[in-house]
């Protein structure tokens, strides 16, 4: 583990935080806690969503494992809050590298709140009726938004 790696991005981001953004450690430096805001262009928006993420020893070189706490209505997040997104996975199946980062992976999670990738989902139901029945997906979503991820 690159201890001064993972120091150097979390002072980074308390210090100019990403939109939307905030990580915190929860047990030790390698337990962290991040906060999302939903962006405003989605049915997320005014949501706080709460994530777990463990670092691994090999970081920068293993991506950290990330999982939504808050539940969440995504095709691409299913009920135990793991996340599809293929920067999260290492080669050949993701497409990790070490020049992402923390920061990198935090955005990328919440673009994908505003743009959700129905072909590539873990929840197909959902993905089905992103893609089929639009409104009745945005209307669970901000729902769901309303009922778990307020504060």
């Amino acid at each position: 583990m690159q201890r001064q790696r993972l120091s150097r991005e979390l002072l980074k981001m308390s210090s100019s935080p990403p939109q939307g953004i905030c990580v915190y450690s929860k047990d030790d430096q390698y337990h962290l806690e991040a906060k999302l805001t939903g962006p405003q262009d989605s049915p997320y928006k005014n949501g706080v969503f709460t994530l777990d993420i463990v670092v691994p020893e090999k970081y920068p070189f293993s991506p950290p494992s990330i999982t939504f706490v808050t539940k969440i209505y995504h095709p691409n997040i299913d009920d135990n809050g793991r996340i599809c997104l293929d920067l999260i996975k290492m080669p050949p199946t993701g497409s990790w590298k070490p020049t992402i980062g923390l920061e990198g992976l935090l955005t990328a999670i919440r673009m994908l709140l505003e743009c959700p990738n129905p072909d590539d989902p873990l929840m197909a139901d959902i993905a089905e009726e992103f893609k089929n029945h639009h409104q009745i997906f945005l209307d669970k979503a901000k729902s769901f938004t309303e009922k778990y991820a307020q504060g």
